[in-house]
């Protein structure tokens, strides 16, 4: 009991790991270790499977921290049982280093043969092509090419699990919209990566304020303020393409940048808050005076989204070290105000008995959360499988991550950016991002001081 109201029911969770703070990225370490997980508790399995031995098979396809946390995350969910069949990735190394962890810790369930071990750019389309309906894409790479990895796999009648963010430029957000389209008309599923949506606890707060518990809401704020490093000269014999790729953060084309791929959870808070995309973005940005960052971020960022309501919501961004640090996300209504997010996305939320944001001015707290969000996730999906139950959550993610680049142009152009302009946008990064190859020249190149292409408001365009 909190303040007099009941507490939320929270479920039980057979897996270890779903109770841990941390985010699935943080589930395996690079050493060949891994974060104890228990087996899974005794289940009963529904009549509806996605193979004949009642197993869920998996590829995944993006080796890197996001892929194999979330391959654990399916592997430790209680409407298993899930096998990993295929693997794919740019890189050899990344996906030997995921295969040991994996391996090492799943056991028989990585069932992935040297033959069925994917590299280079086309690795995504044959892991896929070994699925057969029914299966799971796991598109846990980058963000530049999930628009036609999505298209394929739905092409080839594959549920999806994709990871955020979704797309780097406009025309690639409307390509992720009608993949989920023709993905809902095939009855597939798909789940996107945006796993705060899975919180029970946002859930519940969510509930209260749609119950008007905090009044009309007026003002929204997020922040996200924690040192990022900068990326250093690319070495002389590392390939340029290769290069980008693999520091796709760093990259515009590759990721959508940094701010568009961190920040798409709090936007997608904002927009979650707001039941309602925004009509208008516009921020200002820019990057300290001594950088020597070679890539193509910007380090500070405060842009303001307008509602159709009028409502304003703030996004405040810097990856600087040595400075103020905060990562969590407010509302304020008529009413009360509350939190809605706390560190690296934990549920800590709780409302305020006005609206003075404070710890001894708490008027409900919610519990811990014992299930994670990102744990969540997967067992709403793998459930929806085996259930059958409709369960494509294409449109939203794309639309968040439009608001996402609504906020980036504006802060990148210095211009106010509309929600219809954004839409409506044939802006690309890289026109020819779905034929790339090992030996294609790499989209963007850096000057004689090894820096590439950083944006300057008042002459960048992006939309």
């Amino acid at each position: 009991m909190h303040n007099g109201e009941p507490a939320m029911k929270q479920d039980s969770h057979p897996s270890k790991s779903a109770q841990r703070k941390s985010s699935r990225r943080d589930v395996l370490t690079w050493s060949g270790k891994v974060v104890a997980a228990s087996t899974l508790g005794s289940l009963t399995i529904p009549t509806m499977y996605a193979a004949e031995n009642n197993t869920i098979r998996l590829a995944l396809i993006g080796c890197g921290g996001r892929g194999c946390g979330a391959a654990a995350n399916a592997f430790d969910s209680p409407n298993g049982p899930v096998e990993l069949v295929v693997m794919a990735d740019f890189f050899e190394n990344r996906l030997a280093n995921a295969y040991k962890v994996l391996s090492d810790q799943y056991g028989a369930r990585v069932n992935v043969p040297p033959e069925r071990r994917f590299v280079g750019f086309d690795a995504w389309r044959k892991a896929i092509d070994y699925l057969r309906p029914g299966d799971v894409a796991m598109l846990t790479g980058y963000a530049g090419f999930r628009p036609q990895q999505l298209e394929y796999a739905v092409e080839k009648g594959i549920h999806v699990f994709m990871e955020k963010s979704f797309a780097t430029d406009p025309p690639a957000v409307r390509r992720v919209i009608r993949a989920g389209q023709a993905a809902e008309k095939k009855n597939l599923k798909i789940a996107a990566g945006l796993q705060c949506r899975h919180s029970r606890n946002r859930q519940e707060l969510i509930k209260r304020i749609r119950d008007g518990q905090l009044g009309e809401i007026q003002l929204i704020r997020a922040y996200r303020m924690q040192p990022c490093g900068p990326l250093g000269p690319r070495p002389a014999d590392v390939k340029d393409l290769h290069w980008q790729v693999r520091n796709f953060t760093h990259f515009l084309w590759v990721s959508g940048g940094l701010f568009a791929e961190m920040n798409i959870h709090q936007i997608d808070e904002i927009c979650w808050l707001k039941d309602a995309s925004p009509v208008s973005a516009h921020g200002i940005s820019g990057r300290s005076a001594d950088s020597t960052d070679c890539g193509q971020n910007l380090d500070s960022f405060t842009i303001e989204w307008t509602f159709p309501d009028g409502t304003k919501a703030y996004d405040v961004v810097r990856w600087l070290a040595n400075c103020h640090t905060e990562f969590a996300t407010y509302l304020h209504g008529t009413k009360c105000a509350a939190q809605f997010s706390g560190n690296v996305h934990e549920g800590t939320v709780h409302t305020y008995k006005d609206q003075r944001c404070a710890n001894d001015n708490i008027a409900w707290r919610a519990p811990r959360e014992t299930i994670t969000p990102w744990q969540a996730e997967w067992d709403m999906l793998l459930d929806a499988i085996r259930q059958d139950r409709p369960h494509n959550e294409a449109r939203r993610a794309a639309l968040s991550n439009l608001a996402d680049m609504m906020g980036r142009a504006a802060a990148h152009s210095g211009k106010v950016v509309t929600w219809d302009e954004a839409m409506a946008s044939d802006f690309q990064f890289c026109p020819n991002i779905d034929r790339l190859t090992d030996d294609s020249a790499p989209p963007i190149q850096a000057d004689d001081q090894g820096r590439y292409p950083v944006p300057v408001p008042g002459r960048w365009t992006e939309i």
